[in-house]
């Protein structure tokens, strides 16, 4: 149309002059918001772990331990007598190291005492499968498998025996390794002893390092926790009466929702939530404190954990 009267002439940039300088720029800020996210990302890290030194303690304390059970692999000496049964201490040790002594306590009892009925049992099961002929040896170690798998997951399930989950669990995972490994193997026996010894080894090194350096008792986590829902509730109810005497009640005639919905910011509600959210807590510090010897300021066996238990239940119904 150029050349004739009343036509216009648009002048549109090149697509190449119009996106070089936006990919610059995307460039640039997504340098700055890579690195803005690494800086917070670090320093949500360290908040982490200044809230809780602890658990900086228990991570070092858990690599020591697994550089130490490696050592029956990296030193010749004891791979020699143990061989690739190794394995079953390394994985003792990842699966009992706990963030307590007391929950190591309670798993390692859990694993050994699974470890040695499985063992007793599988040789048993082993031996007579042996003894009774190439075509019935499968059959009976195959219909044992089922029956054991069957049991014990139906077991672990009772009320009364739920805390003794982890140790259905070993008792099913033990049998049936060593029953299969002495039937493509042989000599159950020996081979359940030697598996027995690295998890014993395995289950001792957890507990030696959990003790011996730094260690963190569920009891005394228990009492601070304790002590921490009482000031939690004592702050809340101070902050509740505060608002209390400076409300004339002009402002909220009548409420139509709850506090929770339309308060869920307050200090105080933020508190009581906090005490609420414990009650698991309390109960799993309390199991586990039950397991741990005499230490600190509870210098007694059979010390009433479950009583704190009870003491913050009856917090909890002060927030109610």
């Amino acid at each position: 149309m150029n050349g004739k009267k009343g036509s216009i002439e648009i002048d549109i940039p090149s697509a190449t002059k119009a996106t070089l300088p936006d990919q610059t720029g995307n460039k640039k800020s997504g340098k700055s918001v890579a690195g803005l996210s690494l800086k917070a990302w670090l320093r949500s890290v360290w908040d982490f772990c200044k809230e809780d030194s602890s658990r900086v303690i228990f991570s070092l304390k858990v690599g020591l331990a697994v550089l130490l059970v490696s050592l029956l692999v990296l030193v010749q000496a004891p791979y020699e007598i143990f061989g690739t049964n190794v394995i079953w201490a390394i994985l003792t040790v990842i699966l009992v190291f706990e963030y307590t002594v007391g929950a190591t306590f309670n798993r390692g009892f859990n694993r050994a005492l699974g470890s040695l009925l499985a063992g007793i049992l599988a040789v048993v099961v082993a031996e007579t499968a042996l003894c009774s002929g190439h075509v019935a040896e499968p059959i009976i170690m195959g219909f044992s498998i089922f029956f054991i798998g069957a049991v014990t997951s139906f077991v672990k399930m009772w009320p009364s025996l739920v805390q003794y989950e982890y140790g259905f669990r070993v008792i099913l995972i033990t049998y049936c390794l060593i029953v299969v490994s002495a039937y493509r193997v042989g000599n159950p026996i020996r081979t359940a002893m030697i598996r027995l010894y690295a998890i014993a080894i395995g289950g001792l090194i957890s507990v030696f390092v959990n003790i011996l350096v730094y260690p963190i008792w569920a009891g005394e986590q228990l009492h601070t926790e304790i002590v921490k829902n009482f000031n939690s509730v004592a702050d809340a109810l101070e902050e509740c009466v505060k608002k209390y005497l400076k409300d004339d009640g002009s402002e909220h005639p009548e409420f139509s929702t709850t506090v929770m919905d339309e308060f869920p910011d307050e200090p105080a509600y933020t508190r009581c939530r906090s005490t609420f959210n414990s009650a698991a807590k309390l109960e799993s510090l309390a199991n586990s404190a039950k397991w741990e010897p005499p230490h600190g300021s509870f210098q007694h066996f059979f010390y009433p954990w479950s009583q704190y238990v009870k003491v913050g239940d009856s917090v909890t119904i002060l927030c109610l």
